[in-house]
């Protein structure tokens, strides 16, 4: 992957704030001129998108720091508590739309120069398109919850511009078709729909982002990986078992133990741990591979006998736990 990581997360964490900035701007001036609760509750909607997205930059900053002494581990986690943090934002923005929306229903108003509302509408969804698309290029290539948390939110934004445009056209259309009609209350009741997008949305993102506070294994298909390679490159390997993963942010944690002949030196098996290491964050960049090498005297403790690869006719019972 070309470039710093972390420069590169920086950046586009960064253009998302400045796009941010100024749909906020601009959703606010169009919908107060207009008079749409629609088009204000995508001004609060992209008012949290720019909360989120400072986070998020917070977030890459701080989780492409190195470990220190209080930080052992590193930092990776800060980006899994900016990809919550921004979940519950969403769920806050969705609250406050319906709130505003009951009102509106409640007390109808007419909405004027609906033109303006379609145009600010199609600028934030072809400018967030934008903006998550290469959010989620950068998040995907270099594993960052933060910036793929942060393109989700842009990614809702899309879609809630365009339901709130849909409403509006309809309004606009309809009001030309039917003066007489009073078509204002499709204003609110798309904010609402709008308001429960953005819930899903929150959903899904808490569900991905606090996972990984929770020290959850890594993925099936990495975790299944790891015993078969290992022992299918590595003959000296007598055992493979207690495996455990983790993930912090964009890094993960392998730790498992590794059973070797008993007469390997210890330079010898150093060497051998020293490979497995390297072929293994090849395979999965960002990751920290700690290996316990035990000595196997053909014996089969119930502690690694399920990753034993010793021909049973080889294996002596009655062995102590190693």
């Amino acid at each position: 992957m070309p470039g710093d990581p972390t420069g590169r997360k920086k950046a586009v964490a960064l253009l998302s704030i400045a796009s941010n900035t100024v749909l906020v701007a601009l959703k606010i001036a169009v919908g107060l001129a207009v008079g749409s609760v629609a088009i204000l509750s995508e001004a609060i909607h992209s008012g949290l998108d720019l909360v989120a997205a400072v986070i998020a930059f917070v977030a890459v900053r701080e989780s492409g720091k190195a470990p220190d002494r209080e930080h052992p581990f590193g930092h990776g986690k800060a980006e899994n508590i900016s990809g919550t943090i921004e979940a519950l934002l969403i769920f806050i923005a969705a609250a406050w739309i319906i709130y505003s929306a009951v009102r509106k229903l409640m007390n109808p108003q007419e909405i004027e120069m609906v033109g303006w509302g379609v145009a600010v509408m199609l600028v934030s969804a072809i400018v967030n398109t934008l903006v998550s698309r290469r959010l989620f290029k950068v998040g995907r290539e270099t594993d960052s919850v933060a910036l793929q948390a942060d393109g989700w939110h842009l990614r809702t934004d899309v879609y809630t511009s365009l339901g709130v445009m849909f409403g509006l056209l309809v309004i606009w259309v309809g009001s030309r078709i039917w003066p007489s009609a009073h078509l204002g209350w499709i204003d609110p009741v798309v904010a609402i729909i709008v308001a429960l997008m953005i819930i899903k949305a929150a959903y899904d993102l808490t569900r991905e982002s606090a996972r990984d506070l929770l020290d959850v294994s890594l993925p099936d298909k990495e975790v299944d990986w790891i015993p078969g390679f290992v022992k299918e490159r590595w003959p000296a390997v007598r055992s493979f078992h207690r495996l455990r993963t983790r993930k912090a942010g964009s890094t993960r944690f392998i730790d498992f133990h590794l059973a070797v002949d008993d007469d390997m030196s210890v330079g010898e098996a150093h060497e051998l741990g020293d490979d497995i290491v390297v072929a293994i964050k090849e395979r999965l960049p960002d990751s920290r591979v700690y290996i316990h090498v035990e000595p196997c005297a053909y014996q089969c403790p119930e502690s690694c006998e399920s990753g034993c690869s010793v021909p049973a006719e080889a294996r002596h019972e009655g062995g102590e736990v190693l």
